[in-house]
């Protein structure tokens, strides 16, 4: 006896119904509170750029505004407050001849070197503080020590000890990044929680794979804040060294050489041009968290 296929169909079609109706309700239900979700979502992003551009940009203008009006109408002398026109047509000229290009890579150099050296000397010590009590009393008086030291009494002995090379602003750029990024990295480390670290114990994690899948994801973002402020600090670093070198290179090289012949608007042009470098390598580190934050 056959089967009428035709009745069963509509018996199947008619069992269905409801459910494709519930499903159509269900998506017209859901659609609406995606769009709104996502049109909720736009406005906070818009609202969060707003928020983070426009303060910075509303203290630039009045800063500017306030140059502006002390050089062009307060009667300030022009040796200690040239005007912003003055400044940018200096900065012009050292652009276009290529002086500021060549002392500025001068400069991201000797940051760059020490900031990386400091990087792989720093990281591994503050692990090592926040794991042996035996490290922390030995390294620790010297750290201390060390960062007690302004790094420009240090830069003369290291000038008369390595010479006027590169080498001393390199381990100046060092020590300047040196003691905040041990003790970030420390401090992330001992602040990790402990149940994690007994669970992973538990579970057989030992040694390296203990370090590279829990402890590391885990003080991340301390390690994260000690990059940020290293690379920041570097820059000091740098500047430290090529006034103490008393030479011609680098941008400090050039404040000594303004400095030197009363070129107010040549000081200020490398002042912005300081603060534009500073503001890249603080978007290389903000960049750089991003996407640690997405592969961890």
């Amino acid at each position: 006896m056959g089967i009428d296929t035709s009745t069963s169909a509509r018996k199947h079609l008619s069992l269905d119904l409801p459910r494709r109706d519930r499903q159509k309700e269900a998506g017209e239900q859901i659609g609406p509170a995606i769009t709104q979700a996502t049109r909720v979502n736009g406005t906070h992003r818009r609202r969060t750029t707003v928020l983070t551009v426009l303060p910075p940009l509303s203290v630039a203008v009045v800063l500017l505004s306030l140059w502006y009006l002390g050089s062009a109408y307060w009667h300030v002398n022009p040796l200690f407050l040239p005007s912003p026109a003055d400044v940018w047509q200096r900065l012009l000229d050292g652009l276009s001849s290529g002086l500021f290009e060549i002392n500025a890579l001068a400069t991201v150099e000797e940051s760059l070197l020490g900031f990386l050296l400091a990087v792989v000397i720093g990281l591994p010590l503050g692990y090592g503080l926040a794991k042996s009590r035996l490290i922390a009393a030995t390294v620790q008086p010297y750290l201390a020590a060390g960062q007690a030291i302004p790094a420009i009494v240090i830069a003369p002995f290291l000038v008369l000890w390595l010479g006027y090379t590169l080498l001393p602003t390199v381990i100046l750029c060092m020590l300047v990044v040196l003691f905040p990024m041990v003790i970030t990295t420390a401090l992330g480390v001992r602040t990790i929680d402990r149940s994690i670290v007994d669970a992973a114990r538990v579970d057989g994690a030992a040694g390296w794979s203990m370090l590279t899948a829990i402890e590391f994801p885990l003080a991340l973002p301390a390690i994260l804040a000690a990059v940020r402020t290293g690379l920041t600090l570097s820059i000091t670093g740098a500047l430290v060294g090529e006034f103490v070198a008393g030479g011609n290179q680098g941008l400090g090289g050039l404040i000594l050489q303004g400095q030197h012949q009363y070129d107010t608007p040549f000081m200020f042009a490398t002042l912005a041009l300081l603060a534009a470098l500073a503001a890249v390598y603080y978007g290389l580190a903000w960049l750089l968290s991003k996407l640690a934050e997405a592969v961890y």
